[in-house]
């Protein structure tokens, strides 16, 4: 059977007895189902703890199959990866045993760690809440964030002092009441972090601050809209 084609199992909705075990989805028009593919996440060193073997586990599902259905043909294979490798079975399983879906979650997950490599510069990737400068996380704290992503958001909108103050700051948050002087020393402290990159927020004297983007900025939005937004 070809993995590109498979489809999955569901749970019946119906109640009867006859009609309780699982059932196929949907199967695309002008083709058929022609069998199965059971992926089983076990090493030798987990089998043996529960008292068997890989090759016991496949003799009894090879058993498990025919007694279910005497025309059924079986075909095992065992998935090999490198020692130590990391990550749940199963998905080293199916990763091993080239399974499409898995492929292309790792070709994905490949391709985005070669561009944070590749990116030199400012990463503000607030999908995942984080600051990349010359591919080094940086440590902000989460009020730090907070403030860098409301100028992000807003970029090339001045932001007076009042307007983020009310809506970064909430009753409780602090020890002591904010005001002008509270945002002034977390904006120097996020500027001293950003280091070489400190002029992507910008002071505006007298009004406020500004997120200035450059040429190596790069801004990584979530799926959905940001609730500060509104």
């Amino acid at each position: 059977m070809s993995l590109a084609h498979a489809t999955s199992f569901a749970p019946s909705n119906t109640s009867s007895a006859s009609s309780s075990a699982p059932h196929l989805r949907a199967v695309p028009a002008g083709t058929e189902a022609r069998g199965f593919v059971l992926y089983v996440g076990i090493d030798d060193a987990k089998a043996a703890a529960a008292g068997t073997s890989l090759g016991a586990i496949v003799q009894a599902l090879k058993a498990l199959a025919a007694d279910l259905a005497p025309e059924s043909e079986t075909y095992a294979a065992v998935a090999l990866a490198p020692e130590g490798a990391g990550g749940r079975d199963v998905d080293v399983v199916r990763l091993a045993l080239q399974d499409p879906s898995a492929l292309a979650k790792h070709r994905q997950a490949e391709e985005q760690e070669e561009l944070d490599r590749a990116h030199s510069g400012v990463v503000i990737d607030i999908s995942r809440k984080r600051l990349v400068l010359d591919n080094e996380s940086v440590s902000l704290t989460y009020k730090e964030f907070e403030l860098l992503q409301y100028l992000v958001l807003r970029e090339g909108r001045t932001i007076d002092r009042t307007e983020l103050i009310s809506s970064l700051w909430k009753a409780g948050d602090e020890d002591e009441v904010p005001n002008e002087r509270t945002i002034d020393v977390h904006v120097r402290r996020l500027r001293a972090k950003l280091g070489r990159y400190e002029d992507i927020v910008r002071t505006v004297r007298g009004v406020g601050y500004r997120f200035d983007r450059h040429a190596d900025v790069s801004i990584r939005h979530s799926s959905t809209p940001s609730p500060d937004l509104f």
